[in-house]
């Protein structure tokens, strides 16, 4: 299972070039079951990095692009009145697939938004007094552009929670850049990833084999204890209004026995609940005002935390 997913990170690299980081990120997520939020600027590869990674996997793929008219319905289904029958019927919204792709979803307002709370936490829609199950494995990537652009929306707290990584795309490098360049000089087409070589090496029973094995990684109760006193801090610290609750120290757990299981460890250490405390917990934090003001970001307050609290040895 290691091996290919090791080969799903090779398909993607034919297409997007300079986000391995990213890459590796979308992949704990699939082992740990949880949703990803990509953020950068416009232009960076977010959507072409999750339409490349769908293309690697043999699961169902669906893709939304959120606008400021889009509608609860458009993305969960919406009953249809039927003229043969006389009755209403629930039409399925894109939302029914494996791995959905919410395109820019800080461009929707709020309402619009909030309609995946539901499926995301539940892996559910109810509509009209019935509930319906999603298809397994389900997974929300959604990319967002930085909110000081023009005609975007804040994610509210309790949508933002429901993200198990938040993975910042910065600009590439000027070597990456070049490379970029050249492939497109080449003749890449982003849209026609086939054309690029992507195929599909992993499928929903090897996916569910390897979801199975990561989560079966071991924990002592040291590291336990240590993710519990992280999550402490984060609530003490001056500069933050609302730390982590229980919900990111589970979100936390999860990412670290993916990321051990995919390094090949068979228990969890604390280097790996370091190397995944930034994108599962970055987009947790409130922060006070006056921080905000002061121009103090989530991630040095938790690289603060990260030396300040004794590690088990």
């Amino acid at each position: 299972m290691r091996a290919k997913l090791v080969q799903v990170r090779r398909e993607v690299g034919k297409a997007v070039v300079g986000q391995e980081p990213a890459v590796t990120g979308l992949i704990v997520a699939l082992l740990a079951k949880g949703h990803v939020l990509l953020e950068g600027v416009p232009g960076v590869a977010k959507t072409l990095l999750v339409r490349t990674l769908s293309q690697a996997l043999d699961l169902d793929t669906k893709r939304v692009q959120f606008t400021p008219d889009l509608m609860p319905g458009d993305v969960t289904g919406s009953l249809v009145y039927d003229a043969k029958t006389g009755e209403f019927e629930f039409r399925r919204g894109p939302v029914f697939t494996n791995i959905l792709l919410a395109d820019e979803i800080n461009r929707t307002p709020p309402k619009t938004q909030s309609s995946l709370l539901e499926a995301m936490e539940e892996r559910q829609v109810s509509t009209d007094g019935v509930t319906q199950p999603l298809p397994e494995p389900f997974v929300v990537a959604a990319t967002m552009n930085p909110i000081e652009y023009e005609g975007t929306y804040t994610l509210p707290e309790a949508q933002l929670d429901r993200f198990l990584l938040k993975l910042v795309l910065d600009i590439p490098e000027r070597d990456i850049e070049v490379e970029v360049l050249r492939r497109h000089s080449a003749g890449f087409n982003p849209r026609d990833l086939a054309g690029a070589g992507v195929t599909a090496v992993l499928g929903a029973a090897d996916l569910a084999e390897a979801q199975v094995a990561a989560a079966g990684t071991g924990v002592s109760p040291d590291v336990l204890s240590y993710i519990v006193d992280l999550a402490r801090a984060t609530r003490r610290s001056p500069s933050v209004r609302m730390g982590v609750s229980p919900r990111g120290t589970t979100a936390l757990l999860s990412a670290a026995k993916a990321w051990a299981w995919l390094s090949g460890y068979a228990w969890v250490t604390p280097d790996h609940v370091q190397a995944m405390l930034l994108p599962v917990w970055r987009h947790r934090l409130v922060l006070r005002p006056e921080a905000e003001l002061e121009g103090v970001a989530s991630d040095a307050i938790l690289r603060s935390i990260m030396q300040q609290v004794q590690v088990p040895i």
